[in-house]
């Protein structure tokens, strides 16, 4: 093997970052590839937000021409601000089955964070936890819900070979449409009768008045979430950047908002398993035929995927989570889908954890973080 580290920054070889993927996997029937207009974007430093505040460097591994791996170092300046560290971060990660280039990756990448002088490496996040996050160690036996992760079996273990130590399991639970608990969806609806005699209403998310509902949704977001592990607030832009993306699959009949007296205290988002279209998508282009494709069945998919779920904490413990797992639950009866992936979910998120089994959710895929802490002697 003729193993060469190279650093990309030329727009030809970002390209060749994004597809080699679609190589790796070429044979993987579960395999997702993503889409290629969103990917450049992400990695462009003149649309994607992200880079107005941190810095990322990607790396290509070739054997004789051919590439073989990539990974991405990350500095992530508003976590580390936010959490008063002093971390870095990998993501993108994909290397064929061989150690020897998966620890060159990995060993450029720290060495790229190593001299920013970081005290230790989390990941893999791409680019941070507001991005896709989380290595899969469970659950290779089906496809991934829209906007999860994806790996081969082997990352686990090169990773930790490599010196990684699970910091954090991240867990999706798949609630079953004809199996989700009679009793807790009965529940659900005395929790809403009882909240609207006290100014509480749950109603769906406006698409028409979409820029104004966003600035609602991002005030509740950095409040709910704040004490969340691994939490890193949106900038104003990140999280305008990220609504308009979402805003082609957003679907009134599964996205809510909770309102006390007028001010947004919570809101649940869930999207049409797109990944069911995009698994036809040959290297994840959007030609005209796939686009009209994506719009005509984005309804029709199986399955769903609840995104995002919170409360700010004052109202938390008022059934106000439960009556969205209900809304959502109830919508998916009507349109007959299968089921609805809630994720991910904390391990340490006690309260989510027992949410999503109450509604006889079963944990059926788990992601990971890891971390490796850096000497500098």
């Amino acid at each position: 093997m003729n193993l060469v580290i190279k650093e990309i920054n030329e727009k030809k070889d970002k390209r060749a970052f994004i597809d080699f993927p679609h190589q790796l996997y070429s044979k993987d029937p579960f395999y997702v590839p993503e889409l290629y207009i969103g990917m450049s974007e992400l990695l462009n430093e003149q649309k994607n937000p992200f880079f107005n505040h941190s810095e990322v460097q990607l790396f290509l591994a070739f054997d004789h021409n051919k590439i073989v791996g990539r990974i991405a170092a990350i500095l992530n300046n508003n976590y580390n601000n936010y959490h008063n560290s002093n971390i870095g971060f990998f993501g993108f990660f994909d290397v064929i089955e061989n150690f020897e280039v998966a620890k060159a990756l990995l060993e450029r990448a720290k060495q790229w964070l190593k001299d920013k002088n970081v005290d230790a490496i989390l990941g893999p996040t791409n680019f941070s936890t507001n991005d896709t996050a989380g290595l899969l160690v469970e659950g290779f036996e089906e496809s991934p819900k829209v906007m999860m992760t994806y790996n081969a079996r082997y990352y686990q273990s090169f990773i930790e070979r490599f010196g990684f130590i699970k910091e954090m399991d991240l867990f999706a639970y798949m609630i079953k449409t004809d199996e989700a608990s009679e009793r807790s969806l009965k529940l659900s609806k005395r929790f809403e009768t009882r909240l609207k005699q006290s100014g509480i209403i749950i109603r769906p998310l406006n698409i028409k008045n979409w820029k104004e509902e966003i600035k609602r949704l991002k005030i509740v977001y950095n409040q709910a979430w704040e004490k969340n592990w691994g939490f890193v607030p949106f900038t104003d832009a990140e999280f305008d950047h990220l609504a308009e993306g979402l805003k082609m699959l957003a679907d009134p009949k599964f996205c809510y908002i909770a309102e006390a007296k007028g001010k947004t205290i919570g809101f649940s988002i869930t999207l049409p398993n797109i990944n069911e279209i995009l698994i036809q998508s040959k290297k994840g282009r959007l030609f005209p035929f796939t686009l009209f494709n994506l719009l005509l069945n984005k309804k029709k998919t199986k399955y769903v995927r609840i995104l995002a779920l919170g409360v700010i904490e004052a109202y938390r413990k008022k059934g106000i989570e439960a009556i969205f797992f209900a809304k959502n639950i109830a919508e998916a009866k009507r349109r007959k889908i299968i089921g609805g992936e809630a994720s991910w979910i904390l391990e340490n998120n006690d309260m989510m954890n027992v949410a999503a089994k109450k509604l006889n959710g079963k944990k059926y895929k788990t992601y990971r973080l890891y971390r490796l802490n850096l000497n500098h002697g």
